[in-house]
């Protein structure tokens, strides 16, 4: 019941400066030490770790071997207090990690409705949006971003400060150092491949959205080209759909650059082809 008191297993370990909501359940041989609130009905399996300064939401699952707020992994790392904040109804698969910010960051944040599968890691200072997947063995670097309902697929590698955008996917075994564009898919070393069209029918977008996409794509990645002038050609075509205006506003507000489109414009393809 949502009322009622927290459980905790007599093998578990949980620290003075710990607040458990109603309903928590602390499950056999964890470690929870530290300024830590945990939200109603937040189950910790068993096995699990949570330190530092640490919040989760409500209804969070945690699986054993999960570790959330433990040290960054940064040299220059003193020990100062730094955070990890995560919403509601997130899912921490077996040995999934999280760390708490850097020495020269603040906090880690990760939103609701999250899944991170086994050996999924989120580095310091990153930020995770809402219904998000990394699967697992993908690895985010510190002050990563990913947007809502992005798809970080197996055994991914995030180069640190890179951004995922909204509804992108990365194909499994992939990895960027450079910016993914929201609605995208990305294989390889960052090379762009299509638009994402089942994620993007699964989460509702219209049919004339996905189709002004796709056209958008063509002309932004289609062939190998100057991406400035190919954003403003776009942008003077005519009245873009939101969805574009978003994936324009994305690529203009880059800072490590983005994604590229192949190499041989005829091995593009989407998700539903």
């Amino acid at each position: 019941m949502s009322d009622a008191p927290p459980r905790i297993h007599p093998t578990s370990v949980v620290g003075p400066g710990v607040e458990l909501a109603p309903g928590v359940e602390v499950g056999p041989l964890c470690l929870i030490d530290g300024k830590i609130r945990l939200g109603p009905r937040t189950r910790l399996i068993g096995h699990v770790t949570i330190l530092g300064i640490t919040e989760l939401g409500a209804d969070n699952v945690l699986h054993p071997g999960a570790v959330i707020g433990d040290e960054p992994q940064d040299l220059t790392y003193t020990g100062v207090a730094r955070s990890v904040k995560i919403g509601n109804r997130n899912v921490f698969r077996e040995y999934s990690t999280v760390h708490r910010g850097s020495e020269r960051g603040d906090v880690t944040i990760m939103g609701d409705d999250n899944f991170m599968m086994q050996n999924a890691h989120v580095a310091h200072d990153c930020r995770i949006g809402n219904s998000t997947i990394i699967a697992g063995g993908a690895l985010l670097a510190g002050w990563v971003e990913l947007g809502d309902r992005a798809l970080v697929s197996g055994n991914c590698v995030v180069h640190q400060y890179t951004r995922i955008g909204r509804l992108a996917m990365m194909r499994g075994l992939s990895r960027t150092s450079r910016d993914v564009p929201p609605f995208c898919i990305m294989d390889g070393t960052h090379t762009l491949r299509g638009i994402n069209v089942v994620g993007l029918k699964r989460a509702g977008i219209p049919s004339k959205s996905i189709h002004a996409l796709r056209h958008a794509f063509t002309s932004l990645f289609g062939t190998r080209q100057n991406l400035k002038l190919a954003v403003a050609r776009l942008e003077q075509s005519g009245n873009p759909t939101q969805e574009v205006v978003e994936l324009l506003d994305f690529i203009k507000s880059s800072k490590r650059g983005v994604a590229f489109g192949p190499h041989d414009p005829h091995s593009s393809d989407d998700s539903e082809s």
